[in-house]
């Protein structure tokens, strides 16, 4: 598959079968088809990223699903509305990229 970059600066888009098919979302990183990409990266930027509640984890709680790394009793998470849990510096870095939960992309 040939890879090629669009003038716009949305993404990198891809050739396959007959031509341009679609971008790679900077922010979600969703294929998006390029008729749609100017309205799906507008929605993507305004949308607001989730917000959490930080605590030390009481317990230990298995296993965080960013670093592979177990959530251990003492450790600094991250509550997210949906009551998954995170080490509080790994859901920090996926803000970065992400704007949903890990396990929850969809809500």
């Amino acid at each position: 598959m040939e890879s090629m970059t669009e003038d716009r600066g949305f993404g990198r888009g891809y050739r396959g079968g007959g031509g341009l098919r679609g971008f790679k979302c900077p922010v979600c990183s969703k294929s998006v088809a390029s008729n749609e990409m100017e309205v799906h990266f507008i929605m993507c930027l305004s949308k607001p990223r989730l917000s959490y509640n930080d605590d030390v984890l009481a317990k230990d709680a298995g296993e965080c699903v960013i670093c592979l790394e177990e959530l251990q009793q003492g450790d600094t998470i991250a509550r997210l509305p949906c009551l998954c849990i995170y080490h509080k510096s790994c859901i920090d870095s996926w803000f970065e990229i992400n704007r949903s939960c890990p396990e929850h992309p969809s809500d």
